[in-house]
């Protein structure tokens, strides 16, 4: 297996450009380039080309820690905050919703698998880390399993970590194909070519491209691009630096709050929107982190910690089995966009990022910053859910 950072940037890159190709010229269009990058990159990791998640080599690190919040923050300074007002309420009602479903898909699954009798002492650490991250993110989630000493059980934190890694995976499919699912079911072809057509122009509209918008096109120019990158990352180290000054003050605030405000700031100044190059680049970065994601998806590692990990899976798998009726149900009670509700539950699952991911893939540009802050607002209180959750179960 070849580890060389060049070398699987490479391959990262080449199933980014054949997804993207996928989705433009075959029958494949209809799953989506993100849902494609994640499919392939799996198989190729698990093929043993790349590294899997059972040992990640230093640059998927640096994907997470930093490629991924700078495309965030390059797509955030194109965004409009009257956005908000399409979907802001309903967003926030389903998010409120899917971490409540969490919370219970967490007292659920633990109930099913006999949790105390299956992981012994660290159940309800356990609980607490999969509450944490099914509302924040993977930042709580080792919180919370560093609080509990959760780390130092290698087979049982590295068995939940595969676990995480592939119910992501799996779940950024489902909330792609659940609003399409559901489309086709109940509309006539020529009602779904019609919402095809409509959600096209929102993202249009939204965005304010000059350039065909489906096919991902902008005219760029280099000294658009150079402050482009220079306000992003000044941003990213701004907030950081903000991140350690709070904390100096003993005041406790994640990053990805701070940096989505100062990029939300800076896109209200309409010269900073009008700067061409950052959907494309951000967009690029954005597929770079779920091609890890899907590389992180090891299936061995949780093949070989045998009939733990068999039951770390049916946990997780009736949690967000919970956690998905909650929010899916809710939205058909309530008479919420189903698109919404994928988001608002992407942003629960998989964070801000691939509730972006979410957005786009569904054509739906107006909840980008939606989703984008719903997941920064799972960041700031999934800590103290996974806390209740794992002193509620006796932790």
């Amino acid at each position: 297996m070849l580890t060389e950072p060049l070398f699987i940037l490479a391959v990262l890159g080449a199933a980014i450009a054949l997804s993207e190709w996928l989705v433009r010229s075959t029958v494949l269009r209809h799953l989506g380039t993100a849902m494609l990058v994640i499919l392939i990159t799996g198989v190729v990791a698990n093929l043993g080309l790349i590294p899997t998640g059972s040992d990640p080599p230093p640059l998927y690190d640096v994907i997470f820690a930093r490629v991924a919040p700078l495309s965030i923050i390059l797509l955030l300074m194109r965004v409009r905050l009257g956005d908000l007002r399409q979907a802001g309420g309903p967003m926030l009602v389903l998010f409120g919703l899917g971490m409540v479903g969490t919370m219970a898909g967490v007292v659920v699954g633990m109930w099913s698998v006999d949790g105390e009798a299956a992981f012994g002492d660290l159940h309800a650490a356990l609980g607490g880390m999969f509450a944490a991250t099914y509302t924040g993110g993977s930042l709580n989630f080792n919180i919370i399993a560093q609080e509990y000493g959760v780390q130092e059980e290698g087979v049982l934190y590295t068995g939940a970590v595969a676990v995480d890694v592939i119910m992501t995976a799996v779940w950024i499919m489902v909330c792609i194909a659940v609003p399409r699912g559901l489309q086709a079911l109940r509309s006539k072809p020529e009602a779904i070519a019609t919402a095809e057509a409509q959600a096209t122009a929102d993202v249009r509209a939204a965005t304010d491209d000059e350039q065909d918008t489906e096919q991902d096109t902008e005219t760029v120019r280099l000294h658009e691009l150079a402050l482009l990158l220079t306000c992003a990352c000044a941003i990213l180290w701004g907030a950081e630096h903000a991140q350690a000054a709070l904390r100096a003050a003993g005041l406790s605030l994640p990053g990805a709050i701070l940096y989505t405000t100062f990029a939300l700031i800076l896109a209200q100044i309409p010269a900073m929107r009008r700067l061409r190059g950052g959907h494309v680049l951000g967009l690029t970065g954005l597929y770079l982190f779920l091609a890890v994601i899907g590389a992180y998806s090891d299936l061995a590692a949780l093949a070989e910690i045998g009939s733990l990990g068999v039951t770390l899976f049916v946990f997780v798998t009736v949690l967000v089995s919970v956690h998905g009726l909650v929010v899916f149900g809710g939205a058909a009670l309530l008479k919420l966009d189903r698109d919404v509700a994928a988001v608002a539950s992407q942003a629960n699952i998989g964070g801000g990022t691939s509730a972006l991911a979410i957005a786009r893939s569904l054509g739906r540009a107006d909840l980008v910053l939606p989703g984008i802050l719903v997941g920064s607002l799972g960041t700031a209180s999934g800590t103290y859910v996974g806390f209740f959750i794992a002193r509620m179960l006796g932790g």
